[in-house]
């Protein structure tokens, strides 16, 4: 019989099942950008990248709902760094159906990205605005 500790501990020592999948991802897009962009980047383990991804996002989360726009940075950030690394399309034929799926879950990233700017946007604009007094009216006898 499996104990409840070992039951919802899939996160282990290396990571878990998700440190695993996304080695093979992170591996290639580190190989694109380092191509593309000559910037190398930096040995990273796999149980310190998810453990960074459910911080930042659990806590991103939290602030989010109370309406604070670092919450909505933390999230930007996390969409920032998640989106091309998991849905890695560019690396598929385009007849492939695993190409179509992954294109659209990009796209979908994409647009939660947009809106999460549209937030900050409108968050910031709102603090800029000062409310206008009123000028009193001047009593009619």
């Amino acid at each position: 019989m499996e104990t409840i500790q070992n039951r919802f501990n899939e996160f282990g020592v290396d990571g878990g099942r998700v440190a695993k999948s996304l080695r093979p991802k992170f591996n290639v897009f580190t190989k694109h950008v380092t191509t593309h962009t000559g910037f190398e980047v930096p040995q990273v383990e796999m149980k310190s990248l998810v453990l960074g991804a459910i911080i930042l996002k659990g806590v991103g989360s939290l602030l989010f709902i109370f309406g604070s726009t670092l919450g909505a940075f933390f999230l930007l950030l996390h969409q920032a760094i998640e989106i091309p690394i998991l849905y890695d399309f560019y690396n598929h034929d385009v007849d492939k159906k695993e190409f179509v799926e992954l294109f659209f879950k990009f796209t979908q990233g994409l647009a939660l990205l947009g809106a999460l700017l549209f937030f900050i946007g409108m968050k910031n604009s709102m603090q800029r605005r000062s409310p206008k007094k009123k000028a009193p009216k001047a009593k009619t006898t």
